[in-house]
């Protein structure tokens, strides 16, 4: 339980700093992100394309959550302040869905936030 407190920690971490061989090294090789704006993809594809849209963020972690049942699932709650390249500014509460695999990588990410916030700015 621990282990996935802590993952879930280094990835808001590295997600903030724009780290993407940090982010890259929580996920198995074929991980997979669900994402409300850029669809399913790779994390590998996912990340680069964040990373490239992006020009500085800032992370405040909420809360983490752990299914008390099943360990291999995690959630971490934060505040995203999202500045994309072109300037626009966006902030949004967001929840992180891991599901990790036996060996403590996540194979699977789902993204929830509600996207409208971001859409309005990106169109300003």
């Amino acid at each position: 339980m621990k282990q996935v407190l802590q993952i879930i920690t280094n990835y808001l971490q590295a997600l903030e700093r724009g780290d993407y061989e940090a982010i890259l090294a929580v996920f198995e090789n074929d991980g997979v992100v669900h994402s409300p704006i850029y669809g399913t993809r790779q994390a590998s594809d996912f990340y680069a394309e964040l990373f490239r849209d992006t020009s500085a963020s800032e992370i405040v972690l909420l809360n983490t959550f752990i299914n008390p049942y099943d360990t291999s699932t995690g959630a971490g709650h934060f505040r995203y302040k999202w500045k994309l390249k072109s300037g626009a500014m966006t902030t949004f509460e967001c929840v992180d869905i891991f599901y990790f695999n036996a060996n403590g990588k996540v194979k699977e990410m789902s993204i929830i936030y509600d996207t409208f916030p971001g859409r309005v700015n990106q169109s300003e």
